[in-house]
C-alpha cells in the first residue's frame, strides 16, 4: 500500500498541471457526462413529492394508532392499581 502512495507522490512531484490543462481536462470530463432530460427531472421530482406525501400520512396513521393504543395500556394500568 505504501508502494502505490509513494508512486503516486513521485508522479505528482515529476508532473505538476497547469491551471489551463486543469480547466481543459475538466471541460472533457463534462463532456463526457450526460444530464437527465428536463422531463426525466420533473417525473423524479413528482414521484419524490408524492412519496413523500405518503409517507407524511402513512406515518400520521402509525403515530396515532400508537397513541390510541398507549393510551388504553394506561387506562387499563390505572384500572389495576385503581388510580
Amino acid at each position: 500500500m505504501s508502494e502505490a502512495v509513494n508512486t503516486l507522490d513521485q508522479n505528482n512531484r515529476e508532473r505538476k498541471e497547469s491551471v489551463g490543462e486543469f480547466i481543459q481536462h475538466t471541460r472533457e470530463e463534462l463532456d463526457k457526462t450526460s444530464f437527465p432530460s428536463s422531463d426525466d427531472v420533473r417525473n423524479t421530482t413528482i414521484i419524490v413529492v408524492l412519496n413523500v406525501i405518503f409517507f407524511a400520512i402513512f406515518l400520521y396513521f402509525v403515530d396515532q394508532i400508537w397513541v390510541y393504543l398507549l393510551e388504553g395500556l394506561t387506562w387499563l394500568v390505572n384500572r389495576i392499581v385503581g388510580l
